[in-house]
């Protein structure tokens, strides 16, 4: 967890309060390099974080765009972030905006083939999703694309009402 901040005031370094603004937020918005242009898909997400590293786990067709690109390039960013309520300035509209939490960071994205190990992440995404364990079996673990972003380098931000 080691992205530098500009706005010191708003930046979230408790690991608990990351992992709230995790657990809030069902939507990774993922961005990677499709030659020379950005691409980026929202999906959803499940994670855990292990020692100082976040990992993000996503499930998806098993094939595709994104699938092709992350083939090529798997150097990737991410944000996932839960927007609040409206903040309107009444003499500046520059200062109009929301209220929010966020968590973003880069990575390494890379395929999940072993059998236990992507029971194990659509277990952690279906918890994230729907606030359930449920047991996934080899066929449907088997019957998608499986795959993780690890990340060393992320930061939550925050902007609250005072």
């Amino acid at each position: 967890m080691d992205m530098a901040m500009r706005r010191k005031d708003r930046e979230v370094t408790d690991i608990g309060e990351i992992k709230n603004i995790l657990n809030v937020c069902k939507t990774a918005s993922v961005a990677m390099i499709d030659e020379n242009m950005p691409y980026v898909v929202p999906l959803s997400y499940g994670y855990e974080l292990k020692d100082d590293r976040l990992v993000l786990y996503f499930h998806c067709a098993k094939e595709g765009r994104k699938l092709e690109i992350l083939k090529r390039n798997p150097k990737v960013c991410f944000a996932v972030f839960q927007e609040g309520e409206p903040l309107y300035a009444e003499t500046a509209p520059c200062n109009s905006g929301y209220y929010y939490s966020s968590v973003i960071g880069d990575g390494i994205a890379s395929f999940i083939e072993d059998s236990a190990k992507k029971r194990h992440a659509l277990q952690k995404m279906f918890a994230q999703q729907a606030d359930k364990m449920v047991e996934f079996t080899e066929a449907q673990a088997d019957s998608v694309c499986v795959f993780q972003i690890v990340s060393e380098s992320y930061t939550g931000k925050r902007k609250v009402k005072k």
